[in-house]
């Protein structure tokens, strides 16, 4: 009961959503359904009644399907601000103007304009940095893991690097300090215990051998109860007595005191300087709102020799990581505006009042579009900062509980993660929950559009 392929061309180039893409792309659109359908089929998945006209419905949404871009706008509704998954980070709305001018136009990437000769792309962010958190010199790579590796290849290849074992983090995709340590040719030395490390373990490891002590912020997770560390001016008396550098992993830097809002307090990226760190790495997404860069601050010495390393080429950013990290650095030059302008901070940052007002209005909107579907109801939620920053802190939100009629919740869900604009929620207790925290005011009716088509996805 298969149609041919070319049947099966026939019936896309007569629908008018399928007829203006390629005969070419629609060829190979139709043998790769085909071929799914026959394994499909073959392996006893598919099961009921095949009809011609049932396939070739089916052939029509999995063309509209394959043929759209792989990387789409989604919507998240999980209350995760800092979403790994999701893209991170959101830059500002305005910045897409010069995202296009930077991309579509030459630029003075590598000129000076003054001097017309060759400039450095680094210059272009490197008096920002120096201006926001009192370094002396600044560097950026194509995000922090990068930075670290960077760092430790400079500075301690070939020789002992000293970190608590307390301090012995694991990132995103099972990236480990240790596994950075011995790709950029250190030697790790672990001090302390996993809950507490003191000075004097520092400095019984300090031989001849040592090349930098390091200190990394436990950004992703907390260890509570009976516990101890070292504190940053103390490594760093430390490291002056021996002549060690000292320097410190951030993770997802901040530039910004967050504990005015009642947040679990961050060490600033300002303060790791202030205490006399020799250099510091942090993230330029994450807390910083940024894009995803590796940004590395401190002395001046430490930071050219970093440059000069043959490695640096292999990770540097390039225009558009650069225009976009300038121009939110910018914002930071007037804290206020950064909150306002910066969505990652202004989500963090956002009363729960007003979080509760955009729920409302959705569960408005909703009662008349869904009233035979779906019950929705305005409910209390809890978000999360995310991207390994803040692991302890919840915070207060408001959201949307969604309890379909006619299908279960976790069909919902399926069916919202493919519509026309993708949804992301919330699962529990057969129940869909809408943390509204990381929806936009501007996409509250583009959620109910996204609800409404995965709703009637039962017809199909």
């Amino acid at each position: 009961m298969l149609p041919s392929v070319q049947h099966c061309l026939a019936h896309l180039e007569k629908q008018p959503d399928t007829a203006a893409i390629s005969g070419k792309r629609l060829l190979h659109c139709c043998r790769v359904f085909l071929s799914e359908l026959r394994q499909a089929i073959l392996s006893g998945e598919r099961a009921g009644e095949l009809t011609r006209p049932l396939v070739l419905a089916e052939l029509h949404h999995f063309v509209q399907d394959y043929h759209r871009p792989s990387l789409r706008r989604v919507i998240n509704a999980t209350g995760v601000i800092i979403h790994t998954n999701l893209g991170r980070s959101l830059l500002p709305p305005e910045l897409g103007e010069l995202l296009s001018t930077t991309a579509s136009s030459y630029s003075n990437l590598e000129l000076n304009l003054k001097t017309g000769k060759r400039g450095s792309r680094y210059n272009h962010v490197e008096a920002l940095l120096c201006e926001l958190t009192g370094a002396e010199a600044a560097l950026v790579v194509n995000n922090n893991a990068a930075a670290v590796l960077l760092a430790l290849e400079t500075l301690a290849k070939g020789k002992e690097v000293v970190v608590s074992r307390g301090q012995l983090v694991e990132i995103g995709g099972s990236f480990r300090i240790p596994d950075v340590m011995a790709r950029s040719g250190a030697k790790l030395v672990e001090v302390g215990a996993t809950n507490r490390t003191h000075l004097a373990d520092y400095q019984v490891a300090i031989n001849p051998e040592t090349a930098l002590l390091l200190k990394v912020h436990c950004s992703n997770y907390r260890i509570i109860g009976f516990t101890g560390e070292v504190p940053l001016s103390e490594l760093v008396e430390l490291g002056r007595a021996h002549g060690l550098p000292v320097m410190e992993d951030l993770g997802s830097g901040c530039l910004v005191d967050l504990s005015r809002f009642g947040l679990i307090k961050e060490p600033t990226v300002q303060e790791t300087i202030a205490a006399g760190a020799d250099l510091a790495t942090f993230s330029g997404d994450k807390l910083l709102g940024g894009p995803q860069a590796g940004i590395l601050v401190g002395r001046k010495e430490i930071i050219r020799r970093i440059q000069k390393n043959p490695l640096n080429r292999a990770l540097r950013i390039d225009k558009l990581t650069l225009a976009t990290l300038e121009a939110v650095l910018r914002l930071y030059l007037n804290e206020e505006e950064a909150f306002a302008r910066i969505p990652t901070l202004r989500m963090i940052s956002e009363e729960a009042d007003l979080v509760k007002d955009r729920g409302q209005r959705f569960v408005e909107l909703a009662a008349g579009p869904l009233k035979d579907t779906c019950h929705v109801e305005l409910c209390r939620m809890s978000s999360l900062v995310g991207g390994g920053a803040l692991p302890a802190q919840d915070l207060v939100s408001w959201g949307v509980a969604c309890k379909p009629v006619h299908i279960k919740a976790h069909q919902l869900e399926r069916w919202l993660r493919q519509t026309t604009i993708p949804v992301l929620a919330k699962m529990e207790h057969d129940t869909l929950y809408l943390d509204m925290r990381t929806i936009a005011a501007n996409e509250v009716e583009l959620l109910l559009v996204s609800l409404q088509q995965a709703l009637a996805q039962k017809t199909l």
